[in-house]
């Protein structure tokens, strides 16, 4: 069986890979169980080039066949941040809920019209050659009025999607593999690791 790196050290991101990859024929490693303990440091502009920074280099760090991604959430009124660094908002030390509260603050007295949003994903698979393809996946809403929800991580508990009247954090996680934006970009890996050239 062919192997596959998950390259996060993102506890809740490999529980979702491993939920959406798990009747592929590949074996599935973190690089906690490869023992690479390395950082790459994000310096890309877009989502997308910095899933591909990260995917190449590890996998020419470990030899093996490598997915990695980058994503996070777009808030139209704020100009699309935080975007590629929403994991950096307000400083790395800065808890979720201070996140929430500088972003609740700056939206204050806007319609939901006017708090429009999206949680965009890039998935990075990425050679040790060097060959990298990248698929993405989105998600729209809007930020809602105060956070809500126990599950999912992240900007989860404040993205609403009006159609299910719920945000990311109150949805199963089976519901919202379905729908989020990692969900949709995953999907689209697997159909690239069904048909994977051997190398």
């Amino acid at each position: 069986m062919r192997t596959l790196l998950l390259a996060t050290t993102n506890e809740h991101k490999l529980d979702e890979f491993r939920v959406i990859f798990r009747d592929l024929p590949f074996t599935l490693l973190s690089l906690h169980d490869v023992q690479l303990d390395m950082d790459v440091e994000e310096t890309g502009t877009t989502f997308a080039e910095n899933a591909i920074l990260k995917a190449q280099a590890y996998a020419q760090a470990s030899q093996m066949l490598t997915l990695s991604d980058d994503s996070g959430i777009e808030i139209d009124a704020l100009g699309g941040a935080p975007g590629v660094y929403s994991a950096r908002f307000a400083g790395l030390e800065t808890s979720y809920e201070e996140r929430f509260r500088l972003i609740f603050e700056r939206l204050r007295d806007m319609q939901p019209s006017e708090r429009t949003a999206r949680f965009r994903c890039a998935i990075a698979l990425a050679e040790p050659s060097g060959y990298v393809r990248v698929v993405e996946g989105t998600i729209e809403g809007v930020i809602a009025e105060n956070a809500r929800g126990e599950n999912g991580f992240g900007y989860d508990p404040i993205f609403l999607v009006p159609e299910i009247g719920k945000t990311t954090a109150e949805m199963s996680p089976a519901v919202k593999n379905q729908i989020s934006h990692r969900g949709r970009a995953a999907e689209a890996a697997r159909r690239l690791l069904e048909s994977w050239p051997a190398r």
